[in-house]
């Protein structure tokens, strides 16, 4: 017992953890381990008998719940093997104080001297880089692992790895964010690097402005020049002959001189209308990643984040109500505006119901499915459920069919907007007033129930 409160006595929070994170990188990946553990740390360590109790703190609610219900087992294995004997583990919200950022693939902090801290704010400013758009402040999820990880690559080894980097994906999907994020990386690193970020309508406006005034020389040392060169949606140059031949000749003496390329579109290279043949093969050259729109997890994430960003604090439901009726970060961080101008201004309190009026009840109306066959939705519906045509359509008041079957209602009813009579037709020969009962309930049901919403978007998208 002696031995065991000596070595009690003994631990380091700061170190154990450091070697339980080491422990952990090893078995998920890099974009995983900087979303959920680079701002956990150790509150306290307990001797309970033969066994240890430690208290894990996350900077949210949101990140607490999702580690502890996602990683426990691992978070708890790792500890048995770094303090050797078993541990129970409990999990608080709780802000790091030492703010430890550099855990994992985060940028490093800038705890130097003031100067250097100038520096860098003074170099993404030239830069055209927005101080928030970071690693650490981007959320990873399936949709957007690939491109993470690439533009972490990128960032570590400028000019090698992959070259250009061609990021592409729909509205809000996080690419400027991403591709940015190297941008900040390297300057934290070095801010003496040439690193420019513009879109591909700022750089076709700069040709336009140097060969106004004659200033095109001014306008190659501009881009020629850099070590990196960030362009967002380079879609605007195609079609224009002019910025086209600049952007290939800035190409090729950036990249022919060691420096990085990194491009976003909203749409692969290959179906990039009337861009040329000699860029689309350079592009092509490169790697060429796409982001998809974010899921419900990871829309929650970006929910918790931008809330910190302005110091919201949302209790996970509230995050979880965003997420669920707003389907990008740009409507997200629209709404997080709304509601900080509500709490600061008004000095109201965060709420569920000053939420539900700042997003809106229900549906969101922009959702609504392009015009379909009523067949389809029904043929829709079955395959999502794994659930036969017969069953859905018949009498059956199993949970398992009943609630696909409100689904199939209320799909009918709002979005193909088909009289309630005529719903009841098509679904078993039902009364209107099941119908009407139906899409009240979907209703209620799709504000609050995260699982709802998330299975009538895939069944959209399936149609």
């Amino acid at each position: 017992m002696a031995l065991l409160q000596f070595f009690f006595n003994m631990i380091d929070p700061k170190s154990t953890w450091k070697e339980v994170l080491d422990i952990i990188k090893i078995s998920i990946s890099s974009g995983v381990f900087s979303t959920w553990f680079s701002q956990t740390h150790i509150v306290s360590v307990k001797e309970a008998g033969e066994r240890f109790v430690v208290e894990i703190g996350s900077p949210t609610s949101f990140s607490k719940n999702t580690i502890e219900s996602r990683y426990f087992g691992l978070i708890q294995d790792s500890l048995n093997k770094v303090l050797g004997k078993p541990c129970d583990l409990s999990f608080v919200v709780k802000e790091n104080p030492e703010k430890t950022r550099d855990l994992g693939t985060a940028p490093a902090p800038l705890f130097g001297n003031p100067n250097e801290e100038g520096d860098v704010r003074d170099a993404l400013s030239k830069a055209k880089i927005r101080l928030s758009f970071t690693f650490e402040n981007f959320a990873v999820s399936g949709s957007n692992q690939m491109a993470h990880a690439a533009a972490e690559a990128v960032s570590r080894s400028l000019g090698s790895a992959y070259n250009p980097l061609f990021i592409y994906g729909g509205v809000g999907v996080g690419k400027t964010h991403l591709m940015a994020a190297v941008g900040s990386y390297v300057l934290h690193k070095n801010s003496t690097l040439k690193v420019l970020f513009c879109t591909g309508e700022s750089f076709t406006n700069d040709i336009i402005e140097g060969i106004r005034n004659k200033t095109t020389q001014n306008f190659r040392d501009k881009y020629r020049k850099l070590d990196l060169l960030l362009i967002d949606d380079i879609q605007f140059i195609a079609g224009k002959d002019t910025a086209q031949e600049e952007f290939f000749h800035t190409f090729n003496a950036v990249t022919s001189a060691g420096g990085q390329i990194i491009l976003t579109s909203d749409r692969p290279p290959s179906e990039i209308a009337r861009l040329e043949e000699r860029l689309r093969s350079r592009f092509e050259a490169g790697l060429i990643v796409d982001v998809s729109p974010p899921d419900f997890e990871l829309r929650c994430a970006i929910t918790q984040i931008k809330a910190n960003e302005r110091g919201l604090n949302l209790t996970m439901n509230q995050a979880q109500m965003i997420a669920a009726n707003l389907d990008s970060a740009r409507k997200i961080e629209g709404a997080l505006i709304k509601l900080m101008t509500q709490v600061l201004g008004r000095k109201e309190e965060i709420t569920d119901e000053l939420i539900e009026n700042i997003i809106g009840k229900g549906i969101d109306p922009t959702a609504k499915m392009v015009k379909k066959d009523p067949g389809d939705v029904v043929e829709a519906v079955c395959h999502y459920y794994q659930i036969g045509k017969r069953s859905l359509l018949g009498d059956s008041r199993a949970r398992p069919v009943a609630r696909p079957r409100q689904i199939l209602m209320y799909l009918l009813r709002t979005d193909l907007q088909i009289p309630l009579e005529e719903v009841g037709r098509l679904v078993g020969g039902r009364d209107h007033t099941t119908v009407m009962h139906a899409v009240e309930k979907i209703t209620q049901l799709a504000m609050t129930d995260v699982q709802i919403r998330e299975d009538m978007s895939k069944i959209k998208l399936g149609i």
